[in-house]
């Protein structure tokens, strides 16, 4: 049951993040690189994207990478990744730090919380060149193919 919890929350927050669709950032693709992270808020019509340091604690999301005009998809094979869509298409996966709480937030889909808030969710660790859900033992693994990256996710306001 605590491993169901767990699932539909991570789902939720990972839905709402791949939920934004942005298709109307003007230059963003043409200054942006992987490994760049940003706060997108707004809605999935009108997205607002803020560059950001991805030390800041508004970073929620990290360009995993960027497809030319050609490509039409992100790296396949574990968690969405959520796209901006343009002249180019930025596949962008969670900025998600070690040992962080993370919630949902109706402006920009995620957001650090303190743990103890309702359905956070804790990121218990953060695998880099790792695609394996098998290194989370009986957390909750939320794999990126590319670059490799696997979140092992638990429930935070269940820690004791």
């Amino acid at each position: 049951m605590k491993k169901a919890g767990l699932g539909i929350a991570v789902v939720l927050a990972l839905v709402l993040l791949g939920g934004f669709v942005l298709n109307q950032l003007g230059d963003v693709a043409k200054t942006a690189r992987v490994g760049d992270c940003a706060r997108i808020s707004g809605s999935a019509d009108n997205p607002k994207y803020q560059a950001l340091d991805c030390a800041s604690e508004q970073a929620t999301v990290k360009i995993a990478k960027i497809l030319q005009w050609n490509e039409d998809k992100c790296p396949t094979g574990g968690m969405d990744y959520s796209t901006y869509t343009g002249e180019s298409t930025l596949c962008l996966m969670p900025n998600f730090v070690e040992g962080a709480c993370y919630g949902q937030d109706p402006d920009s889909g995620i957001t650090k919380v303190d743990c103890s808030t309702k359905d956070s969710v804790k990121v218990g660790k953060v695998l880099s060149g790792k695609p394996d859900r098998a290194a989370c033992g009986d957390a909750r693994a939320a794999v990126f193919p590319e670059p490799a990256v696997t979140f092992c996710l638990e429930r935070g306001d269940r820690q004791q």
